[in-house]
């Protein structure tokens, strides 16, 4: 027969979100491991033995009772796991902070190429200026 897991306060608990889907996946085997040794394997096999109801009721109550708790369960996990995602209006912020810093990139990048410009346009001037006054001693 497998070892008993160790107690749940000595099993590493997973941070949600850490590692994503694995941590959550590895969390609900570690529960499920802890939880299997619950389910009355005694009754079960008393059942397989004797024909008394009494034995099928104590079962079918042991097993509804784990079904509730395993759907307590998954319903934490999904909530859990809902708290995680971004909500709508986080992303629309990340969204905004991003559109945002590209806006300064891009404005930054403008006034670059504008003094870029300005630059040219003076030793354009210039350069007019010479050949006008070359041509007019000419």
């Amino acid at each position: 027969m497998a070892e008993p897991p160790p107690p749940p306060h000595q099993q590493p608990q997973p941070s949600p979100g850490a590692g994503g889907r694995e941590d959550m996946l590895a969390c609900v085997a570690a529960l499920e491991v802890a939880l299997l040794p619950c389910l009355p394997a005694r009754e079960l096999q008393a059942v397989d033995r004797s024909l008394q109801s009494s034995h099928q009721i104590d079962v079918e109550r042991h097993a509804r009772d784990f079904m509730e708790a395993a759907k307590k369960l998954q319903s934490y996990l999904i909530s859990l796991q809902r708290e995680d995602q971004p909500t709508a209006e986080d992303l629309l912020r990340k969204e905004i902070t991003t559109m945002e810093e590209e806006l300064k990139i891009k404005s930054e990048l403008i006034a670059k190429n504008k003094k870029l410009i300005e630059g040219w346009q003076k030793e354009l001037k210039e350069q007019l200026g010479k050949h006008v006054t070359e041509l007019e001693r000419v």
